[in-house]
């Protein structure tokens, strides 16, 4: 599309030359990195046990068609990738993202952006639409449901409160109400394929004008979500400014420079040598400190 370049899907020349996508205003970078670590692993778990006990049930062949497990899915994905990328930044004052092709930058700040918006939805339509007594008939459906439909929303606050995380790009709107029709498209192909509804709101059948008010609804609930999301962050990110708690680099190199960091040693000829009366100087490159002798 003409006009629109990876600058505006959040990838611009130097990306994140502050570092806010692995550092916090609160916590060290090793810290938000293990911190990360420790909820990609339980997120991880959860949705694991979720698809072993479908499975053990006979529904496994269904897993896939309630947005409610693919948003968990980007959901834990994103950590683990921000948990990788945040330990590199702690060990070595970079991380690799910075220099990745520009299509797996954007492609990592939208999943940034649906994992602070998603969570959201999912747990608001839920507890509001979806549950029921069954909700914690057991203890294990209890602690599944609490882990899918609650704690993902703690997880998205998390990103959103204590990471440095910039605000999504505005792009970042319509292509979240593009995957919410995509998977409008997922749910149907499950009705004719599987013969049922991943919700039950989503019959057409008894109310077809209430069907349209749920779907507007949802639409309308995602841009609010969106929207607020994105004035926290902002707001977030100016006080963090405000009281000097994003990292500092003034030091640093420019980050579209990383792959070629490298410091210039001048090798200056002493007077008696055989370089003498030569005036040009000596460089040699080496890799990650400066000096000169």
């Amino acid at each position: 599309m003409k006009g629109l370049s990876w600058a505006h899907l959040g990838a611009p020349p130097a990306f994140d030359p502050h570092r806010k996508f692995v550092s916090s205003p609160l916590l060290s970078p090793a810290a938000l990195a293990a911190v990360r670590l420790l909820l990609a692993l339980y997120a991880l778990c959860a949705i694991a046990t979720d698809l072993a006990f479908d499975v053990a049930l006979g529904a496994g062949h269904s897993f896939l068609s309630y947005f409610t497990i693919l948003s968990y899915i980007g959901l834990t994905a994103y950590y683990w990738a921000a948990a990788v990328q945040t330990l590199a930044y702690a060990r070595y004052g970079r991380y690799p993202l910075q220099r990745w092709p520009k299509p797996l930058q954007a492609l990592h700040v939208l999943l940034q952006s649906t994992v602070v918006t998603f969570p959201f939805i999912v747990t608001i339509v839920f507890w509001v639409l979806l549950a029921d007594a069954t909700t914690f008939a057991t203890r294990y459906d209890a602690w599944s449901n609490i882990s899918i439909h609650a704690l993902n929303s703690a997880l998205a606050l998390f990103e959103l409160l204590l990471t440095n995380a910039p605000p999504a790009p505005w792009p970042a709107l319509p292509l979240q109400i593009l995957f919410l029709c995509a998977y409008l498209a997922v749910a149907y192909i499950t009705f004719h394929t599987q013969g049922f509804y991943p919700y039950p709101f989503l019959n057409p059948s008894p109310h077809p004008a209430l069907l349209a008010g749920y779907i507007l609804g949802i639409a309308a609930g995602a841009c609010a979500v969106f929207l607020l999301a994105r004035a926290i962050a902002v707001l977030r990110q100016r006080l963090a400014i405000r009281y000097s708690l994003l990292p500092s680099l003034d030091d640093a190199p420019p980050a579209e420079a990383i792959d070629e960091w490298e410091a210039v040693e001048v090798v200056r000829p002493g007077a008696g040598g055989a370089g003498a009366g030569n005036s040009k100087e000596g460089v040699r490159v080496v890799e990650g400190e400066a000096g000169a002798v």
